[in-house]
């Protein structure tokens, strides 16, 4: 049995969640008391990238069968999600994939998603995760139907490592004018985020630094994970972050800078001469667990409450056909799930526990 094919179910019974729903003497939080704020929406299983560390070339060939159209949740159905996440306390919107700008009509649903408001009417935060293959052709119309900002994956300028990264031999080029259409339509901060792999790329750190240094871009760099079971994942090829930043600092001086928001995954610095913020992600090393508030909606519509999560729960089965309910039930099934949480895998790796089960695959349910 696959995992997609995985029996999920909730529990409690739906019938027994409507008590979980936040409340005025309180938001609405898991076993571990981390507030939902967060959600990131997976709109497409498909990339026209093969990095190595997220879809593997020899594991997502040619012959991989990726979801029909049908298992896709529609942009309706998407809008209607991300409206009951918001009434249960989400304040942000990531869209992600797969590579989110391969969904026919993306535009159509940022602009669904920019109608959203707030209990208390303020905008959400409506961001996008991409690899930047596409952007010189539609950051204009993702910022016109309503998108804040973006994140862009880089794992690098030098032409023949990008190239070999991504392993569909895109140049390094496109990306970077992608990212220069989206900064004049708009779209910023703009983030960079970096994954770096001793001895496969930790030679272009420096070389990122120097060049998004007084570009107003912020760049991340971000500790090789164990997403998924097909990337081939080794605690000798993480380089802890600890090291970039001494790497960078014996060029540029850095000084440190609080958390923007809570529940912030980057440990954030600044340049010590004013040459812009940069980032580190520690999931390996730094474990964030303690004050996760993210939640993933898989590109079939299926709730993960961890990016290393081996189960999903089934939304799509409560929105379709004979099982469909009501806003007020779907309110109710999302609250059990989030009050039965108690994810914390990067605290527990490599304990029995947290290797007891297949996680999925990030091009799933996004990074």
């Amino acid at each position: 049995m696959t995992l997609r094919e995985a029996p999920l179910v909730f529990s409690p019974p739906l019938a027994r969640l409507k008590t979980a729903l936040p409340t005025a003497a309180g938001p609405l939080v898991d076993t571990l008391g981390r507030p939902l704020r967060d959600l990131r929406i997976s709109v497409t299983d498909r990339c026209n990238f093969r990095c190595g560390y997220c879809m593997p070339k020899q594991v997502f060939d040619k012959h991989h069968e990726f979801l029909p159209h049908a298992h896709l949740l529609s942009f309706e159905e998407i809008e209607r999600l991300a409206r009951v996440f918001v009434g249960l306390g989400v304040e942000k919107l990531r869209i992600t994939g797969g590579e989110p700008t391969l969904r026919r009509g993306l535009e159509n649903l940022i602009a669904m998603l920019a109608q959203l408001r707030t209990p208390d009417g303020r905008e959400l935060d409506l961001t996008l995760t991409t690899n930047g293959s596409t952007l010189a052709k539609k950051a204009s119309g993702l910022k016109a139907a309503g998108l804040k900002r973006l994140t862009v994956s880089l794992d690098g300028l030098d032409d023949a490592v990008f190239q070999r990264m991504n392993d569909v031999g895109f140049p390094v080029a496109d990306v970077l004018d992608g990212i220069h259409v989206a900064q004049a339509a708009g779209l910023g901060p703009i983030k960079v985020n970096m994954v770096v792999q001793r001895g496969v790329n930790d030679d272009q750190i420096l070389p990122m630094a120097r060049h998004f240094r007084n570009s107003g871009v912020v760049l991340r760099f971000i500790e090789y994970m164990d997403v998924g079971a097909t990337n081939g994942w080794r605690m000798d090829q993480v380089l802890p972050s600890a090291e970039v930043q001494r790497r960078i600092a014996t060029e540029f001086p850095l000084t440190p800078l609080s958390h923007s928001a809570p529940g912030e995954t980057a440990e954030r610095w600044t340049y010590a001469d004013g040459g812009g913020e940069i980032g580190f992600i520690s999931s390996v090393t730094q474990a964030f667990c303690g004050d996760c508030n993210r939640a993933r909606l898989s590109t079939e519509g299926r709730l993960y409450t961890c990016l290393f999560a081996h189960r999903g729960h089934d939304l799509r089965g409560l929105l379709r056909g004979v099982d469909a309910v009501d806003d007020g039930q779907l309110a109710s099934a999302i609250a059990g799930v989030w009050g039965g949480r108690e994810d914390r895998y990067s605290q527990l790796r490599g304990t029995a526990q947290a290797a007891a089960e297949p996680r999925v695959e990030m091009h799933y349910i996004g990074g």
